[in-house]
Order: C-alpha cells, then sequence, then structure tokens
C-alpha cells in the first residue's frame, strides 16, 4: 500500500487469475496486477471516465467487469458491461442490453445542501458453466453472453419492471442445472426508519417448472440459520462464500447449537481466533 506507482492506494477487490499465476488489484481508478508472490507486474487504467468492478476473468487474455459509470445519468455514451484486455486495458468489447429506458435502483434523499442516496445489491455478472449471465435492471431480460461474444435472452420477467412504480427488480442469484435462485426487491425506503428495499425470495424449478418462495438452512446448526442463496458467484466450481465469526460459533458451540463439520471445526476454536471460511460448492 502506498502512494507509488507500484502501489495501490486502497482495495476495492482482488481478481485471481490462476491461469497466468496473477492477480489483479482493483483500485478506485486502475487495476495494479502483481504476480501470487506479490510482485509488481504492470497496471491497468481505467478508460477515461469509467468505474469497473465485478471483474471476473473472461478468458486467458480479457476480464469481464460491469462498467458502474453507467448508472449516472450524465453518462449517456457509457454501456453496462465490458471486455478488457488483460494486458494493458483496453477495451476489446462494449457489451450492449438492449432496453426501453435507464432505470436506477437508487434512491436519494435531499435534505438542504446534503443527500443521502441507498440502492439494491445485486450481481450483475453471474459465471454460469462456460458462459455468464448478466443483468442489467433497465432491462426486462436477463441474457447468457457466450465466449464467441454472442448473447441469448435467459430469462425474461413479467410484468415490466417499465410498467411499475415503484419498481420491483428481479435479480438472480446462484444457478444451478435444475433450480435458478432469486430475488424480487421493491424500490422504497423509509429513511426515518431507515428500512426499505423488501425482498422476495423465489426459486424456479425448471424440472418441475414452478416457481416458489424458499428459505435455505444452514444443516449444520440445530438452529434455523439461514443462507442467502442470492449471493456474488466465485467461478464455476465454487457458488458462494459466506464468513462465520468465531466468537458467534464459539457461543453456538457452548450452547450445543452445531452439529456434523462445523461442530468439529467450532471445538478447536476460541473467541480471538481468525473467522471460519463456507465454501459453498456446485455438487458434480
Amino acid at each position: 500500500m502506498g502512494r507509488g506507482d507500484e502501489e495501490y492506494m486502497f482495495i476495492v477487490d482482488i481478481t485471481l487469475d490462476e491461469a497466468n499465476d496473477e492477480m489483479f488489484v482493483r483500485d478506485f481508478t486502475r487495476m495494479i496486477v502483481y504476480d501470487l508472490y506479490g510482485n509488481f507486474k504492470r497496471s491497468l487504467q481505467n478508460k477515461e471516465g469509467s468505474r469497473y468492478s465485478f471483474i471476473y476473468n473472461f478468458d486467458k487474455e480479457s476480464l469481464i467487469c460491469r462498467d458502474a459509470s453507467f448508472d449516472s445519468k450524465e453518462a449517456t455514451d457509457k454501456l453496462p458491461f465490458v471486455i478488457i484486455s488483460k494486458q494493458d486495458g483496453s477495451v476489446i468489447k462494449d457489451i450492449q442490453i438492449p432496453f426501453k429506458e435507464k432505470k436506477s435502483t437508487t434512491i436519494m434523499q435531499i435534505v438542504g445542501n446534503s443527500g443521502r442516496m441507498i440502492g439494491s445489491s445485486y450481481f450483475p455478472i453471474i459465471p454460469y458453466h462456460n458462459d455468464w449471465i448478466l443483468t442489467e435492471p433497465s432491462s426486462d431480460t436477463v441474457f447468457i453472453f457466450l465466449p464467441d461474444y454472442s448473447m441469448i435472452p435467459f430469462m425474461t420477467r413479467t410484468p415490466s419492471t417499465h410498467s411499475m412504480n415503484p419498481e420491483v427488480f428481479l435479480f438472480p442469484g446462484i444457478l444451478t442445472d435444475r433450480y435458478y435462485f432469486m430475488k424480487a426487491e421493491k424500490k422504497e425506503y423509509d429513511f426515518d426508519t431507515n428500512t426499505g428495499f423488501p425482498k422476495t425470495h423465489l426459486v424456479y424449478d425448471r424440472l418441475e417448472k414452478s416457481l416458489s418462495e424458499y428459505t435455505v438452512f444452514n444443516d449444520d446448526y440445530s438452529t434455523k440459520q439461514t443462507v442467502d442463496m442470492v449471493q456474488k458467484t466465485i467461478n464455476n466450481e465454487i457458488a458462494f462464500w459466506q464468513k462465520i465469526e468465531a466468537d458467534d460459533l464459539v457461543e453456538s458451540y457452548e450452547k450445543g447449537e452445531l452439529k456434523g463439520n462445523l461442530k468439529e471445526v467450532a471445538a478447536g476454536l476460541k473467541e480471538e481466533s481468525n473467522p471460519v471460511i463456507m465454501l459453498v460448492k456446485y455438487k458434480k
């Protein structure tokens, strides 16, 4: 960390490139590439006016990202998704998502000369087998983007977001061969009580062709500990991860609330131990 050309000011997130033994550290305005021992290799400047987020390995030579600057009202020339070179950060492909009118997932409250803003939390890029699921809230259709840069519809929601006031957005999460986990989120917020964006958790069963509300529990707890299935997907092997604090596990262990593998892990912990990372993997 530092202010030098080979240093970062702040880590927003890190993308691991196992194929090239590199990691891309995202700062505010650029990505800095290091080898897996932390040695500087090169830096990639964002395209002027762009802010990349949700960065994944697209292939050995390129990354797929969301350009968060698209959300600005003034950004009339921006597109929501982009593929950039891992070598110099140049734009290889701008990805256009068709929609009727740009929709914002944020709500702002203006008080005097200051303002507060809050918005939905969703994951616009999801690895799906060897393809990519792209979600843009302005569009009623969620798309699959393929390695050859072609794009096909994945699912279309009804009624249209554009017919609703306030809007209810549909965001996909973990996608398996049989189940599509999603959430519907209503764009409303009470700044006085700091509550809002009510969610409905939905799952589509491809075999039964049915849509249902759902709740998923962690089976290593005897108490009902829920697991959110709308998470940032890691890759085609690991669906997502969840951090469990050591002091919480020690307390649950002492109360006899744990079983299975988690109980064995908690038996060797102290309150000041490092957190436990739960990896959720796809079934083979």
